[in-house]
C-alpha cells in the first residue's frame, strides 16, 4: 500500500516538472518570437508626383521604355516585393493625396478634383461656375479646396497608437496659401495629425529656381526637402514613427541645368528624344539619387530593419514624358496609365526580397494597412474603402472585400485648352487628351468605364487586352450592365456628388 501512494506521488512530482518545463520552454519561445518580430515597424512612406508605370527601367509589368538609372530604387525593389497591378484611387493630385490620407475614396470625400485658391470657392448656381460648361453637356461638382478636418488621417490614426509623425514637402489637400502649392494655415499637416511638418519645394523648379547651379560631374543639386527627411530620421525617437516623404518631382515644371546627367542620356540613347524628354529622365535621376539620400538614413541611424518603406506614385505620368505602356491613356483620365502606379513594399526579413504580387491593391488600403502594422484593436473598415494588405506583404493572400472604383466627375484640360486637347486617347500619344466625367469599376480582371455625358459604358479584359484596346461591352453586355450597377451603387453608398444636366445645352 505504502509503495502505491510512492508511486502515485512520484507521478504527480513528474507531472508538474514536465508541466513547469513545457511552460517554461513555451515562454521562452515566446519572448524570441517577440523579440524577432518589432510590435511596432517605422513607416516610411516615399511619395512620388506624376511618376508613369513605366518611367522606372525593368519594372515588373512594363516594356521597359525607359533610359534613366535609378540604382536606389532598384535597390529597393530588390529588397522588397514589387506590386504589378497597384492603382492610385484618383488620376490626379489632390484626391489621390485626400484618399491616401483616410483610407476614402474620393467619391465618398466629395474631394475629386485639384484644390486651387480661395478666391475659386464657387456653388453650383454661381453664374461663374455655371459659365466654365458652356457648350458642356453636363456641370460638374463645385470644387471642393479643403479635406475636412473631421476627416480622420493615418496621421491622426497613428498618432493614437503611439507613433510620431512627420511629413516633408508636398500636402496639396487644402487651399494654396500665397503661392501655388503653399500650405493652408488653417487645413495643413499640422491641423492633421503630424508632429513634424516641414513646408519646402526643395531643388524643385516650385521653389523659384528653375535651373540647377553648375555641377561637376556626380554631383547633384542640393535638396531642402531631402535633408529635413534625413533630420527627422537621424534625430532621437522614443517610439515608432511615420514619416510621408511628399516630393515634387516629377511633376512639371522640369529643373534645368544639370548638364552632365543631360550629356550622359544624349549619349546613350539610340534615337532622337526631345529636350524635354530627356531632362524629365534627368528629373527622375534626380528624384533617385534623393531616394538614395534618405535610405542611406535609416541604414547609417540602424533603423533600416526596424523600417516598412513604401514607395510609390500619386497617379499616372504627364503624358508629354511618361513611359506608361503596354497601358492606356496618361495622367487625367481613368485609363490604366492614368491610374496604375509603381508600388514598392520593402521589410527586411517580413516581405520576401524581389518578390512580384499581381492581386489588385488600392492607395485607400494603405491607412487600414498601417493601422494593422501599428497593432491598432479597432479598425472601423465599413466606413473606409480599402482593406489591409498586411497579409500579401508576409506571403499569404487576401480576397478583396470591395471592388476597386475611381469617380472622376469633370471635364480636363479646363477652359479652352478642353477643344484642342486629344479626342481619341491611344497608348503614349504624347499630348493630353479630353476627359469627361467618367467612372470606373474594376472586378477581378475586368474593368468598366462609365462616361456620364453619353451614358456610354466601355469594358476590358485587362489580363487580355492591358492596353484597353477592344470593347467588350457589346459581346459580353450582361457583366457591363451588372458592373454598371455595382458601380452605381457604389457611388451611391458613397454618396457620390452626381454631376447635374446643364439647361443651356439640353
Amino acid at each position: 500500500m505504502k509503495d502505491i501512494k510512492f508511486i502515485d506521488r512520484l507521478g504527480k512530482l513528474i507531472l508538474l516538472i514536465f508541466c513547469f518545463l513545457g511552460t517554461f520552454i513555451g515562454a521562452k519561445g515566446k519572448s524570441e518570437a517577440i523579440q524577432e518580430t518589432p510590435d511596432k515597424p517605422n513607416i516610411l512612406l516615399i511619395y512620388v508626383d506624376d511618376l508613369g508605370y513605366g518611367d522606372l527601367p525593368n519594372y515588373p509589368g512594363s516594356e521597359g521604355g525607359s533610359i534613366v538609372e535609378t540604382p536606389n530604387i532598384n535597390l529597393l525593389i530588390k529588397s522588397g516585393m514589387s506590386f504589378t497591378n497597384a492603382y492610385s484611387s484618383a488620376p490626379l493630385c489632390s484626391p489621390a493625396r485626400a484618399a491616401l490620407l483616410t483610407g476614402k475614396s474620393p467619391a465618398r470625400l466629395g474631394f475629386e478634383f485639384v484644390t486651387k485658391y480661395e478666391k475659386d470657392t464657387l456653388g453650383w448656381d454661381d453664374e461663374k461656375w455655371i459659365e466654365r460648361f458652356k457648350n458642356k453637356e453636363l456641370i460638374s461638382p463645385p470644387i471642393t479646396l479643403n479635406l475636412p478636418l473631421e476627416e480622420v488621417t493615418v496621421a491622426e490614426g497613428l498618432r493614437k497608437e503611439g507613433y510620431e509623425t512627420g511629413i516633408v514637402g508636398k500636402w496639396h489637400v487644402g487651399t494654396h496659401h500665397k503661392v501655388y502649392n503653399g500650405w493652408s494655415l488653417t487645413h495643413g499637416p499640422a491641423q492633421q495629425g503630424f508632429d513634424t511638418a516641414k513646408e519646402t519645394f526643395g531643388a524643385h523648379p516650385y521653389s523659384g529656381k528653375k535651373s540647377s547651379p553648375q555641377l561637376k560631374k556626380g554631383e547633384y543639386p542640393e535638396d531642402l526637402l531631402t535633408n529635413e527627411a534625413v533630420s527627422f530620421i537621424k534625430k532621437q525617437h522614443d517610439s515608432p514613427f511615420f514619416l510621408m516623404v511628399s516630393h515634387y518631382f516629377v511633376h512639371t515644371p522640369h529643373l534645368l541645368g544639370l548638364q552632365w546627367i543631360e550629356e550622359k542620356y544624349r549619349a546613350k540613347v539610340n534615337h532622337d528624344l526631345s529636350d524635354d524628354e530627356v531632362r524629365y529622365a534627368v528629373n527622375i535621376e534626380l528624384l533617385d539619387h534623393y531616394v538614395g539620400q534618405v535610405l542611406e538614413a535609416l541604414e547609417t541611424s540602424g533603423l533600416r530593419e526596424k523600417t516598412v518603406i513604401i514607395f510609390t506614385s500619386d497617379n499616372g505620368g504627364h503624358p508629354a514624358y511618361a513611359h506608361h505602356a503596354p497601358f492606356r491613356g496618361s495622367k487625367w483620365n481613368l485609363y490604366e496609365a492614368g491610374i496604375r502606379i509603381p508600388m514598392v513594399v520593402s521589410w527586411p526579413v517580413k516581405i520576401n526580397p524581389n518578390s512580384i504580387n499581381d492581386t489588385p491593391v488600392i492607395q485607400t488600403d494603405f491607412f487600414p494597412t498601417f493601422m494593422e502594422l501599428a497593432g491598432a484593436k479597432e479598425i472601423k473598415s465599413n466606413q473606409l474603402d480599402g482593406q489591409s494588405i498586411l497579409p500579401l506583404l508576409l506571403g499569404s493572400e487576401i480576397e478583396r472585400e470591395k471592388p476597386l472604383f475611381w469617380y472622376f466627375p469633370y471635364y480636363h484640360p479646363e477652359g479652352k485648352a478642353y477643344d484642342e486637347a486629344l479626342v481619341d486617347i491611344g497608348v503614349e500619344d504624347g499630348k493630353t487628351s479630353q476627359a469627361r466625367p467618367q467612372a470606373a469599376l474594376r472586378q477581378d480582371a475586368l474593368k468598366l468605364i462609365y462616361f456620364f455625358d453619353t451614358d456610354q459604358i466601355e469594358l476590358y479584359d485587362l489580363k487580355a487586352d492591358p492596353s484597353e484596346s477592344n470593347d467588350l461591352s457589346t459581346i459580353r453586355p450582361w457583366n457591363a450592365q451588372l458592373m454598371k450597377q455595382d458601380l452605381m451603387q457604389r457611388l451611391y453608398t458613397s454618396k457620390a456628388r452626381f454631376p447635374r444636366i446643364n439647361p443651356q445645352t439640353n
